[in-house]
């Protein structure tokens, strides 16, 4: 397992089914990136509390945390929490915090019974305070479940994000006038020489791109990454290298 690594799981049928347009995920990945967090794996469960318990048991063998997205509200087919505390061995409690908030969120009118559905989480959960001044962030055991609506997702991640080990890295971009089978044997011999550094290769089509190749060189030391780029730059030589960025 990966102690620094989060795995992220995106639970919904109306996701896999195409009714509503998965926005999360990527967000998610965006905002990992720039903490320095790295991501481990990311999946698209169902609302099935076996596929979902599976899945979040795989996701713990790689990674110390999970970030869990929909299936927190209290309908039938929120089910992320009972999956959370079956993947976990616990069992599922009121929590007396998220009962009272629930309660006065309800205090001017009838609250329905099933509203404290979401007072419920695995026993042993905290309670992480987030810009919403409803309701915090649930988290047991470095699994913490977001809702999956996206203006709430991205509020209460950043909540998670300042629980979560990272350290920003440093990226830098080369941009090529050349394919990728041009430049294989040198990035293979670089990438072999430098296995510590991130090295991407991403191929472009079209007129309307004014390169063929962008290489990306990643890591947490500057110099590091500078001196692959000029160990790039002497394999390839610099007339293959349209601009640095």
């Amino acid at each position: 397992m990966n102690p620094r690594a989060v795995c992220a799981v995106i639970i919904g049928n109306e996701v896999l089914t195409a009714k509503v347009v998965e926005a999360n995920g990527t967000h998610l990945i965006r905002r990992l990136r720039e903490r320095g967090v790295e991501l481990a794996s990311m999946h698209l469960v169902r609302d099935e509390v076996d596929d979902l318990v599976e899945q979040l048991v795989a996701c713990r063998r790689r990674a110390r945390f999970i970030i869990t997205s929909g299936g927190v509200g209290p309908t039938h087919d929120d089910v992320t929490v009972r999956a959370v505390a079956l993947s976990l061995q616990r069992p599922v409690v009121r929590l007396p915090e998220m009962e009272a908030r629930i309660r006065a969120y309800y205090a001017d009118r009838p609250m329905p019974e099933e509203a404290l559905r979401m007072a419920e989480g695995p026993a042993g959960s905290t309670l992480i305070a987030s810009e919403d001044p409803r309701f915090p962030v649930l988290e047991c055991d470095g699994v913490f479940m977001l809702p999956g609506v996206p203006q709430l997702f991205k509020m209460h991640l950043e909540a998670v994000l300042q629980q979560l080990p990272g350290k920003p890295g440093v990226l830098r971009q080369l941009f090529l006038s050349v394919g990728e089978a041009d430049i294989a044997h040198a990035l293979d011999a670089v990438a072999r020489a430098r296995p510590h550094v991130a090295l991407g290769s991403y191929p472009t089509w079209g007129e309307t791109n004014d390169h063929r190749v962008r290489l990306t060189v990643e890591h947490e030391s500057a110099g590091e990454v500078d001196a692959t780029v000029e160990a790039l730059v002497n394999a390839l030589g610099a007339g293959a290298i349209i601009r640095r960025e």
